[in-house]
């Protein structure tokens, strides 16, 4: 059984891996990692939120703007008493319109055994090939 972690040192794993953008926890409580996590669990201790053992975090990995290409990530998180583990990751790289270009999907995962963020974004990243047509056109001698 995966080692379940804290919420400090949880997130701190994810920060030295490049997760350290925004996110949002059960599609609200907008904010960075932990402080989204907090800030949902503050709402389950007031009795706004029901706790839930499987928490969805979603953020963007990679943003240029609007009408430029983005890098989307949700994240699965395992929770049990205080204690967090990553259980599974998509990341999905969609066109400016939505359209989803690219899908990896990861499970099986820990905090630990999570990509870097520059790895999660190179699994959906275009790759661009070069080719060269061959020309009829040629100087004849």
């Amino acid at each position: 059984m995966k080692q379940l972690l804290d919420l400090d040192t949880f997130s701190k794993v994810l920060s030295d891996k490049g997760y350290n953008g925004y996110f949002t926890t059960q599609a609200a409580y907008p904010g960075k990692l932990k402080d989204s996590i907090r800030e949902y669990l503050d709402s389950c201790a007031k009795g706004i939120e029901p706790l839930k053992s499987e928490l969805l975090m979603m953020g963007y990995l990679q943003w240029s703007g609007d009408d430029k290409p983005r890098v989307e990530c949700s994240l699965w998180i395992k929770h049990v008493k205080g204690a967090f583990d990553l259980q599974k990751m998509e990341i999905v790289r969609k066109d400016q319109f939505g359209h989803s270009l690219k899908h990896w999907s990861l499970t099986s995962l820990s905090a630990e055994t999570a990509p870097k963020v520059s790895e999660a974004i190179a699994m959906v990243k275009e790759m661009i090939l070069q080719t060269t047509v061959p020309s009829s056109k040629r100087f004849k001698f």
